[in-house]
């Protein structure tokens, strides 16, 4: 699976919406570290959470 995001795009977590817009960080081994406005930073494994990229 390609990820749909990279480095500086905006996403969030649709398990947890709460958590709010977050910013990628960084990519690696298909761990994305996200800074998240309501929670701050989060490693997600991108294996078991698909991020929604928002539109730019």
């Amino acid at each position: 699976m390609i990820l749909d995001y990279e480095p500086g795009d905006k996403v969030t977590n649709p398990a947890n919406k709460d958590w709010g817009i977050g910013q990628v960080q960084s990519i690696i081994n298909r761990k994305a570290t996200v800074n998240f406005e309501n929670v701050g930073k989060k490693v997600i494994n991108t294996n078991i959470i698909e991020l929604e990229r928002l539109i730019k």
